[in-house]
């Protein structure tokens, strides 16, 4: 990470002789003039700071974030001393200790059903839901934030989003976030959406379109179709936001996808990196946290080999005595599943998100782990703090706590989870595996085969592996513009995202200290300074997209 170090002269740079003054009351006249002398030649270096030469401000646009900004300086203000200051004076990002409540609207959008075949639907509409609020924007000519909606009901990501609402108020712009179809309440086809051949408009494609519609015609309606649009998106929603970028360049201006993986969920990367980094995590606050995870699930993997099944449900304190290996597996993969959710959650403060999680998640872990009475029990009440925050549960059942699906990192519980079993068994590829040689989790399989297996006996559907790769371009950017990809160095999915600039305008920025797309979150005093610091960059890249399209 590149930092500007303003050199500010202090006293010792225009500091008096101490001979001088010994010829005070001799030599007044000739110490006048030379004090005067001195002064003079103090004032011109502090105003134009030789070594550096920095204006009086303090502020510079080095040479490499020219670079990565794309900024280009006009020649009337070439060698003015306030003209990088004038670039950015609205960007500069500040920290909010007390964040503006953000006043959203719930609304309804009338949405094609199927915006490619004109005969399967004719032009039939759903209702597609969106939050809105104006409270910031300077109607008509302020910015258009546009959230792209992912695996999930989108209020959940608005209450979880505050920088976008931050930034927002500092750059006086318009905020929509979308909700994703066949999420939330964004049903197209009511309580049949998630039966077959109804499901088989869930497509990438189509959500993308519906974005599109949707900022088109709000611009319209709003008065604002000379408004820039940028789009945010974390995670899912920032592969969207990336793919927006890459298919209508003529709607959007800009896209900030964070903790976006791109590129594994393209079938690209190593299937053993992502439970590798998720065993990272843990080693990285203590070696011996993953040691005692393996050790837990060797002595679980020596029960189930001898078939004591009511030792295992005691151990566990689950609902039901297992009965067979399917079982074990199942309870296998509910445990994975919890160190899986606290790494991506390893927020340095408490956060409803995904549900209750304490802060540092992953120290209480490590730390619950290490000292309890025995490997199992530990291992039972670390997992408690995914399933059984509350403490109120009392016994796992594990079909209910935890649902296998074609996604191994999860895809949580109820209708929102069916949706995004389907998109992970068309056109989004994790085929990630555990194999307790890179990672401390017992071997669990996903490969192709078995992927297809499962997506054909449960939707009907053929995978095609290499689709998403096709369709947007997969690690072959180079020709793109406009988009900032941020990842924290503590979420699994970091590397299976892009991590280094790609180009002027295609600019990477990590985050040591960051889990799963911790810069879209709202500012908060526990946040670690490499959070702020990229939201910083972030707030003053956007303002740059935004001013060039202004112009």
């Amino acid at each position: 990470m590149v930092k500007r170090h303003a050199k500010l002269y202090t006293d010792d740079h225009c500091h008096m002789p101490t001979s001088h003054m010994t010829y005070w009351g001799s030599s007044a006249l000739m110490f006048d003039m030379s004090a005067r002398l001195l002064l003079i030649f103090c004032v011109l270096i502090f105003s134009l700071d030789i070594s550096h030469g920095l204006p009086r401000s303090g502020f510079q646009i080095s040479s490499f974030e020219k670079d990565n900004f794309g900024m280009k300086l006009s020649e009337p203000e070439k060698g003015r001393d306030v003209s990088a200051e004038r670039l950015i004076k609205k960007a500069r990002w500040k920290s909010n200790s007390d964040p503006p409540t953000p006043q959203f609207k719930e609304k309804y959008f009338s949405q094609m059903i199927d915006h490619f075949n004109f005969n399967s639907m004719g032009n039939g509409t759903y209702d597609q839901r969106y939050l809105i609020t104006d409270q910031f924007w300077k109607k008509g000519v302020g910015p258009i934030f546009f959230y792209t909606g992912n695996e999930g009901d989108i209020w959940d990501f608005a209450m979880n989003s505050g920088f976008i609402t931050e930034l927002a108020a500092q750059q006086d712009a318009l905020v929509i976030f979308a909700e994703h179809r066949y999420y939330g309440k964004s049903l197209p086809f009511g309580n049949n959406s998630f039966k077959i051949p109804e499901i088989g408009l869930l497509t990438v494609e189509q959500a993308l379109a519906d974005y599109a519609i949707m900022i088109t015609e709000l611009k319209r309606e709003l008065g604002a179709t000379i408004c820039p649009v940028i789009v945010f998106g974390g995670s899912y929603g920032g592969m969207l936001s990336v793919y927006m970028r890459l298919r209508y360049p003529n709607i959007v201006t800009g896209a900030l996808a964070a903790s976006a993986p791109i590129l594994s969920t393209a079938g690209m990367g190593d299937p053993r990196q992502f439970f590798q980094d998720v065993t990272a995590d843990f080693e990285s606050y203590n070696p011996s946290c993953s040691v005692a995870v393996r050790g837990a699930f060797s002595q679980l993997e020596g029960l189930a080999h001898h078939e004591d099944y009511r030792r295992i449900q005691s151990s566990f304190n689950l609902c039901n005595t297992p009965e067979s290996r399917q079982d074990i597996h199942q309870l296998k993969g509910l445990l994975r599943n919890a160190f899986t959710v606290m790494a991506m959650l390893d927020y340095p403060y408490s956060t409803h998100f995904m549900g209750r999680m304490p802060a540092n998640p992953v120290k209480v872990a490590c730390d619950t782990m290490l000292n309890g009475p025995n490997l199992l029990s530990a291992l039972r009440e670390t997992v408690g703090i995914v399933y059984n925050s509350t403490g109120e549960l009392q016994c796992y059942d594990i079909y209910r706590a935890y649902v296998e699906c074609a996604d191994p990192t999860g895809c949580g519980l109820g209708p929102n989870s069916l949706a995004w079993d389907y998109q992970a068994c068309t056109e989004i590829e994790l085929c990630f595996e555990s194999n307790n040689v890179t990672d401390m989790f017992p071997p669990l399989l996903f490969t192709e085969q078995d992927r297809e297996s499962y997506c054909t006996k449960k939707w009907s559907v053929v995978p095609r592996p290499g689709w998403l790769r096709a369709q947007f371009w997969g690690d072959d950017l180079s020709t793109a513009s406009n988009i900032i990809f941020s990842n924290g160095n503590l979420d699994p999915w970091a590397n299976g995202g892009v991590q280094k600039s790609l180009s002027p305008s295609l600019i990477a920025v990590n985050i040591p200290e960051g889990a799963h797309h911790l810069d879209l979150r709202g500012s908060n005093p526990a946040d670690p300074l490499s959070v702020t610091e990229a939201r910083r960059k972030e707030s003053e890249i956007i303002a740059h997209w935004v001013k060039m399209e202004e112009n």
